[in-house]
């Protein structure tokens, strides 16, 4: 998989001009792409901070910038519409490189630190968050397995994903647990050398066409503290009595498969145990100051193309006898846009360092999350003002914009739940001056 990888990357190394703004990423001076660990450290460089990104950053770049030109702009109405999922596009991406990115190479993967992941994923968000969505999915169920799996699971489904296109998920979301991650009622109890797990998973990334699951189960009684109450496993999709449900019809990022899954007496051998029994709460919630930088990316991919988008058709578009960017009422707007991305993009860096260098991720990581999402909503929504009429027809590329941005402040945990993790640790930082 490295091999034909470096070769696909190799063919792809003259590069097409940028699809699209050519901002500057933080570079933390990574070795070669392709032999990085998962939030491996970096260094800075020897001047300080650095905002030019290495020769293997720009090559991996580019070729997601490729694929989203090329592959995933032009079909993105087309899966919007259908809902129809993205095989041929993901497998592409696989190919490239451009999945699962953050599997050690031991296991096959190409172990790219946070840093570089991201400039993926803006690229692809860029083109459709919906398809960057289905792609990250994996990157969710992975990290857990990655930080606190035995070495035999690592190797088993870590080394399963770069061997073929498969797709695996999160399931921990339930209809009554959302945002409450403490509240989960899915159940495993142990039986001799197994557990049964009973319960129902909702709003599940990837659920219908998933290979595996990483599924968080409650294994003490309810009272029983978080931190002790929970335990992880993973759940092989074809499993008795793993059931997806229908296909979720929802407001944006319709390219994605998001599915309920219902639990009934399947059946998981305690081999297939991540990390210790009642630690799984703990495990669940790491992973995500892992990916929430990602969902910063890939908000940020959304917010450049609405004001791509826009600034375009602001020079085209005329009113009064003028281009409508040279009232100031549309340059404002325009300019607003672009602050926010600027700023988005620069706490998303520091998160992606924080992780990358050891440091305290889980603050940095909500910031981007919550602020990136926010970038998000009001650049689509801005760049529908700039289209007026125009940019309320599905003809037009923003309204879909709009609909995509809105679940950036809800998955992976609201925005007001990353308020809650960013005052929580502001306040205890406080009291401990």
């Amino acid at each position: 998989y490295q091999r034909r990888v470096r070769e696909n990357l190799s063919s792809n190394n003259k590069m097409l001009p940028k699809t699209f703004l050519n901002t500057g990423r933080l570079s933390h001076n990574c070795t070669k792409f392709a032999s990085r660990k998962f939030s491996s450290p970096s260094t800075p460089s020897a001047s300080g901070l650095n905002f030019t990104l290495t020769p293997e950053q720009r090559e991996i770049q580019d070729v997601a910038r490729k694929l989203a030109r090329d592959e995933i702009i032009p079909k993105a109405a087309h899966h919007d519409r259908t809902g129809d999922y993205p095989h041929e596009i993901i497998k592409k991406a696989w190919e490239l490189g451009l999945t699962n990115v953050h599997i050690p190479s031991e296991y096959g993967g190409l172990g790219l630190d946070s840093t570089t992941s991201s400039l993926i994923t803006e690229a692809l968000g860029y083109g459709c968050t919906g398809i960057g969505t289905a792609i990250d999915a994996n990157n969710l169920a992975e990290a857990p397995v990655i930080l606190f799996a035995r070495e035999e699971l690592k190797k088993k489904y870590l080394g399963r994903m770069t061997e073929a296109p498969l797709y695996c998920a999160y399931a921990v979301t339930e209809p009554i647990a959302g945002s409450d991650v403490a509240g989960t009622k899915t159940r495993a109890v142990k039986k001799g050398n197994d557990w049964v797990i009973n319960g129902q998973k909702m709003w599940i990334t990837n659920g219908g066409v998933a290979n595996w699951y990483f599924v968080l189960t409650r294994t003490e009684p309810e009272g029983v503290a978080a931190g002790k109450a929970f335990t992880a496993f993973i759940v092989e999709a074809n499993t008795p009595g793993v059931t997806p449900g229908r296909k979720e019809i929802n407001m944006g990022q319709r390219a994605s498969d998001t599915r309920g899954i219902t639990f009934e007496d399947v059946v998981v051998s305690d081999a297939n145990r991540v990390g210790e029994v009642g630690q799984g709460f703990k495990l669940a919630m790491a992973a995500f100051d892992k990916t929430r930088p990602m969902i910063a990316a890939g908000a940020l991919g959304l917010a450049q193309r609405a004001l791509d988008e826009a600034t375009r058709y602001s020079l085209e578009r005329k009113t009064m006898g003028k281009p409508i960017c040279e009232h100031q009422a549309v340059a404002f707007l325009l300019a607003d846009m672009a602050i926010g991305i600027e700023t988005a993009r620069a706490v998303m860096q520091r998160a992606t360092f924080e992780l990358d260098t050891g440091g305290r991720s889980s603050y940095y990581s909500a910031i981007a999350k919550a602020y990136s999402s926010d970038v998000a909503n009001k650049c689509a929504t801005d760049a529908v003002q700039i289209f007026g009429g125009n940019g309320f027809n599905s003809e037009y590329p923003v309204e879909k914009l709009m609909r995509d941005a809105k679940i950036f402040q809800i998955y992976e945990g609201t925005s007001q739940i990353q308020r809650i993790v960013i005052s929580r640790t502001l306040l205890a930082n406080a009291r401990t001056a």
